[in-house]
């Protein structure tokens, strides 16, 4: 593994490494935020999975999470959004290939070789930064913004006993009823659409839920609010009675001043989970 940078930040470190990945077959970038509590010992850890056109670097300068991690002694991971490299396959469009990963392990090809982002963020790199740093892996919880959102509710339920808490801002709720999901699943994993319900998070939410708390911000004025279908998810909720809060904020929009506005309260509500009993 390779230091990228390491930097001061709110009395901890804010670094950036390189590794080669096993599981993307390329070389992968992360962000972590280590608080000064790890000088002392594992602490917490809160993901952080970015959304369309991200990598590593977008939340991680935009997020303003650093503060309240480090108030509540929590680490910080901002894993890359798709493998890269001029090996990997790409598109042109912004929603598909590089930037644009949506956290499952690709059966069809050009994507397969490379796109085992699934595999990658449940396996791989909690291995890898589980044995480098300072991390207390049994207290572990997930948040995201759309695309990333998406990827972190399936995550969440998709590995039960994995996070204590998941949380996401904006999510894309019902990609397979959605053309944020149909174009990325089928390009994916192929036309069978049975193929497509384990990362769909309104589907997991109805038929498996989740074993903790939930909290979904989206935006009223979010742009994109049609794709996301956050009515999907809050419905299936309800039908479950599943613990979850999911609120709409009058007039935010999509963009990192969103994302910015409300990470305390993210950070509070997994701080609440990771610290508890």
């Amino acid at each position: 593994m390779e230091i990228v940078s390491e930097n001061k930040c709110f009395g901890g470190v804010q670094g950036v490494y390189k590794h080669t990945s096993s599981a993307c077959k390329c070389d992968m970038t992360f962000g972590l935020f280590l608080p000064e509590e790890a000088e002392d010992g594992p602490v917490p850890v809160l993901w952080y999975l970015s959304g369309l056109t991200c990598t590593h670097e977008n939340a991680m300068t935009k997020a303003g999470a650093q503060a309240w991690a480090a108030e509540q002694g929590i680490a910080l991971i901002f894993p890359d959004t798709s493998p890269r490299g001029d090996d990997v396959a790409d598109d042109d469009a912004y929603d598909l290939g590089k930037g644009a990963g949506f956290y499952v392990n690709a059966t069809q090809e050009p994507w397969a070789p490379h796109f085992k982002m699934w595999d990658y963020l449940a396996e791989e790199l909690p291995a890898l930064v589980g044995e480098k740093f300072a991390l207390d892996m049994d207290r572990q919880a997930i948040t995201g913004h759309s695309m990333g959102g998406h990827g972190a509710l399936t995550l969440a339920m998709g590995l039960p006993g994995r996070f204590r808490s998941v949380s996401a801002f904006a999510p894309i709720c019902n990609p397979t009823q959605s053309d944020w999901g149909r174009k990325q699943l089928s390009a994916y994993l192929g036309d069978d659409e049975s193929n497509w319900a384990a990362h769909d998070s309104s589907i997991l939410m109805r038929e498996k839920g989740f074993d903790g708390p939930v909290l979904v911000d989206t935006g009223t004025s979010d742009q994109f609010l049609d794709l996301l279908r956050p009515e999907a998810l809050a419905a299936a909720a309800a039908e479950r009675r599943q613990e979850a809060t999911v609120r709409m904020q009058k007039g935010y929009d999509h963009s990192y001043y969103f994302i910015s506005t409300f990470m305390e309260d993210h950070v509070s509500f997994h701080a609440d989970a990771l610290y508890a009993g």
